[in-house]
């Protein structure tokens, strides 16, 4: 993962536009000249703390996708990820979890990350319900639910708590134990 760059546009936009992707991309763009600039406002808005973004690379560092945390505040945000048909099924989405997750809990100050699924996004509800420490939200976040769901989609809302992501970090010991205690003891 990297901090977004105007360079990768190009790649990016080839790749979001795909009929399996683009209906769930959060900030569509119905043109490259729209997307290069949602990317620069996007740039913008990360220097103002209101979101943060960065692009999944492969293992050769080639863009493949983004992984966001929109609206920004009071320590939560709302997750937004996409990946390139081509790389659908063969482990990125998770590793960037992983590494985004480790940025946003250890590194900012983040303790909720909220996700809104499509109900009928069936590919990326099971992606969700694989993470040990996502919990389905629906009843316990009533507010966000609720709020979420006034217009013409229907969304399913999971959370991850820091907690429960450090926890989980303890028990499959991913992270040194001595910074997992260090974040328990300030949680």
């Amino acid at each position: 993962m990297k901090k977004r760059d105007l360079s990768e546009s190009h790649v990016l936009y080839n790749l979001m536009v795909h009929p399996d992707v683009f209906p769930f991309v959060r900030q569509k763009a119905a043109s490259f000249e729209e997307f290069l600039f949602l990317t620069k406002q996007t740039i913008e808005e990360e220097d103002q703390g209101n979101i943060i973004s960065r692009t999944i690379l492969d293992e050769w560092y080639n863009p493949i996708g983004t992984i966001n945390l929109f609206d920004v505040q009071d320590g939560y945000g709302f997750l937004g990820t996409w990946i390139g048909q081509p790389y659908f099924g063969k482990g990125y989405n998770s590793l960037a979890k992983e590494a985004f997750f480790s940025e946003l809990f250890y590194e900012k100050d983040i303790h909720t990350i909220f996700m809104r699924i499509r109900k009928e996004n069936i590919r990326s509800q099971k992606a969700a319900e694989k993470i040990p420490y996502v919990t389905l939200a629906n009843e316990t976040r009533k507010d966000v639910y609720d709020q979420l769901n006034q217009g013409q989609d229907i969304y399913n809302l999971y959370q991850i708590e820091k907690d429960n992501y450090l926890m989980h970090m303890l028990r499959t010991q991913t992270q040194p134990l001595e910074i997992v205690e260090e974040h328990l003891k300030e949680a």
